[in-house]
């Protein structure tokens, strides 16, 4: 399909044209120059064919909904939205490039910076959803970079809304990122969905295309579309990829939504396991909070800043001299008697004699001391027994065999409580993947038929993991 030529640009009050930045099926996107405040901006500019009551609506919804989310740091910003002269709507959005969706083509990204990526994005979709927002259209072509290098999300809701006039060529770009219950017209969209393009999106960044695209292949929009229904991603073909990595972005695409990652939050947890892993630092996970803007959260983060400690050196107030003391004045340190004749004392040392008063006073501090040292002891050992007691254990895990090497276990609630997760480890013939975090009780494995796989599960209650189960091992069956 040949692609069409950019629109006319607007002429917009206060901005400068530049040049032609990009275009797509329903927009197109200008290099302006912002007078006041000089700077340069993305003017995304809607075409004029396109615009009707419906769309407009759709647009000022944009708007809105984009200048809620662009406070989260991996959101694109936007600065102001507007209608043009001629009547097409427009955004003015912070200038950002689009290389990523270019790079990850021509030359491997690495691991570590992939995983960043993928920590922050699914940062800004877990913060939408919190919004009560589905992205619906997750890809790596949607994914840009700031100045800084770091990664935002871009395009929130206009594309995937307009795209359901079922523009092919649209459509077809959004094909390899989109679940198979979307392509089956199952649903518009979900969270579970929105895991499932996050998943494929990440992929793609480690392996250079998409998950269900062959290389050298027939990749047409239905090959594609039979492949993604299939669910059976081919391996990503790089050494440096952890095979935990490729086990957390498999599950995430799972065919059957309950077998994904409830959130993109759990996701994003199981990212930040494979950064550990491998030795990293995690990337923080930035959630937005409910009640920032009612000033608790500086309430709590006060609460719980740990302040400098006083180091007893004692600073002279400003205009006055210290003065040294006499001879006379000189204090013995606590604790010491001066040498005396006769069978050596444990405390004789060559100082001056202190108090009797003195003397007291040592031996009633390091009395205190022990007290509260052997108070301390005795109640850390009560924390920690509490803490372990507490943790639940899961029992009595449970498999399902399925065709080409699908093993599902389920176990039953141990009694967990609200904010408990369950901590999954697998081991196919005995080498052991990284602990993933979930909520739900099942847990599916895609291992190789004929390969013995064991799962064994914990209860992990605020960063305590309780003990493990005992192992589950099945041989996985092929088909």
């Amino acid at each position: 399909m040949a692609r069409r030529l950019p629109s006319q640009p607007p002429v917009l009050p206060g901005f400068s044209y530049v040049h032609v930045l990009g275009s797509g099926g329903f927009a197109d996107v200008f290099l302006y120059e912002q007078n006041m405040p000089r700077r340069q901006v993305a003017v995304k500019v809607m075409l004029s064919e396109v615009v009707n009551d419906q769309v407009r609506q759709m647009f000022q919804a944009e708007a809105n909904l984009m200048a809620q989310l662009s406070t989260h740091p991996s959101i694109l910003t936007v600065y102001q939205a507007s209608v043009s002269s001629d009547g097409r709507p427009y955004l003015v959005m912070e200038l950002c490039s689009s290389s990523l969706s270019e790079r990850y083509r021509r030359e491997p990204i690495p691991v570590p910076e992939v995983l960043r990526i993928a920590v922050k994005i699914g940062s800004a979709v877990e913060t939408a959803h919190r919004a009560g927002v589905l992205h619906r259209d997750i890809k790596p072509s949607n994914i840009l970079q700031t100045a800084y290098g770091h990664p935002v999300l871009s395009d929130f809701g206009i594309a995937s809304t307009l795209g359901s006039q079922k523009d092919e060529d649209s459509v077809g770009l959004s094909i390899p990122w989109s679940a198979p219950e979307v392509l089956l017209d199952e649903t518009p969209g979900s969270i579970a969905s929105e895991v499932w393009s996050l998943g494929a999106t990440v992929y793609s960044l480690l392996a250079g295309r998409s998950p269900f695209e062959i290389p050298g292949g027939a990749n047409t929009s239905s090959d594609l579309m039979g492949r993604i229904a299939r669910a059976k991603p081919q391996a990503i073909g790089r050494p440096d990829v952890p095979a935990s990595l490729e086990a957390v972005l498999r599950r995430a695409m799972s065919k059957r939504p309950e077998h994904r990652p409830a959130s993109a939050l759990e996701l994003v947890r199981e990212l930040q396991l494979v950064e550990s892993e491998l030795g990293l630092p995690q990337t923080a996970a930035e959630i937005a909070m409910d009640d920032w803007a009612l000033g608790t959260v500086a309430d709590q983060e006060e609460r719980t800043r740990l302040r400098p400690v006083s180091t007893g050196s004692t600073v002279p107030k400003p205009g006055r001299r210290r003065r040294r003391p006499a001879a006379a004045e000189q204090y013995a340190p606590v604790g010491t008697v001066r040498e005396r004749s006769g069978p050596e004392s444990p405390f004789s040392r060559s100082t001056p004699e202190a108090s009797p008063g003195m003397r007291r006073m040592a031996w009633v501090l390091a009395g205190a001391a022990a007290l509260v040292t052997v108070l301390g002891v005795i109640a850390l050992v009560v924390l920690v027994r509490a803490v372990g007691e507490g943790v639940p254990t899961v029992s009595d895990i449970r498999a399902e065999l399925g065709a080409g090497g699908r093993v599902e276990f389920s176990w039953r609630d141990p009694g967990i409580v609200a904010g408990d997760r369950y901590q999954i480890t697998v081991t196919e013939d005995g080498i052991a993947s990284t602990p993933a975090l979930q909520e739900a009780d099942r847990f599916v494995v895609d291992a190789d038929p004929g390969s013995t796989v064991c799962l064994s599960v914990a209860v992990n209650r605020n960063g305590t993991t309780g003990p493990a189960s005992a192992q589950k091992c099945v041989d996985a069956v092929g088909g």
